[in-house]
């Protein structure tokens, strides 16, 4: 199991594959949705920005053992990470925000 399973259900992870690549720009303007609000399938789904990314991680194959969890505030992407994440940090950052929909990445160690 990825991070996008193991953060947000195997059912994610099983979406995504069935879904191949998704065109978010093409899914956003044909139906309207925030480039932030769409999914793994090209459906509205509230927290698609931060799938995509867990996503996106696992294809970057950041494993999924460090603490490092995904959230959105917006088009923000929020990673949260414990010390052990501290090491694939930069490249978690930097794979973030090649996605599309994120306007910004933080960073918050978890507490």
């Amino acid at each position: 199991m990825g991070l996008l399973g193991k953060l947000f259900g195997k059912k994610e992870e099983e979406k995504a594959a069935a879904a191949g690549p998704v065109n978010v720009a093409a899914a956003a303007s044909s139906a309207g949705i925030p480039p932030e609000k769409v999914g793994l399938d090209g459906q509205f789904d509230e927290s698609g920005l931060a799938k995509r990314v867990a996503k996106a991680l696992d294809d970057a194959n950041i494993s999924d053992s460090v603490g490092l969890w995904v959230a959105q505030t917006g088009s923000t992407v929020v990673l949260k990470y414990n010390p052990d994440a501290e090491g694939v940090l930069a490249q978690a950052k930097q794979v973030a925000q090649g996605v599309h929909g994120a306007t910004a990445v933080t960073t918050q160690p978890n507490s």
